[in-house]
């Protein structure tokens, strides 16, 4: 993480509430973007949200790949874009039910009548 001039953040970064058992273990990033999430996350935002001036020609070019994502070249700039989609979007949900279209449109008929005629 020393080859970068990106600024470290004056805190660690977590997302609590849509990652409460952290970034790694929600299945979505690697121990290395965890980690460059809980490190550089704090400067990442500030930029983002513009509480923070970007210094370097790194965090120009971090600015300018928010406004235009298909311009990452760095592998923060490529996680931070991975974690504003899986925080921000909306996830799927994908739901074993009918809604009620079937091809099958033949009428339940219920013999339970004619079982009981058969019987006696």
């Amino acid at each position: 993480m020393s080859d970068t001039e990106f600024r470290h953040g004056k805190k660690r970064f977590y997302d609590n509430l849509k990652f409460p058992r952290g970034f790694a273990k929600s299945g979505h990033f690697t121990l290395a973007e965890e980690e460059m999430l809980v490190l550089f996350g704090d400067t990442m935002s500030g930029l983002e949200l513009g509480q923070l001036t970007p210094e370097t020609k790194e965090e120009i070019h971090f600015v300018k790949v928010l406004k235009q994502p298909g311009k990452a070249k760095s592998k923060l700039e490529r996680v931070w874009l991975k974690y504003i989609k899986l925080a921000r979007d909306r996830r799927r949900i994908h739901v074993l039910a009918s809604n009620g279209n079937s091809k099958n449109t033949e009428p339940y008929e219920d013999y339970s009548d004619s079982a009981d005629i058969m019987m006696d």
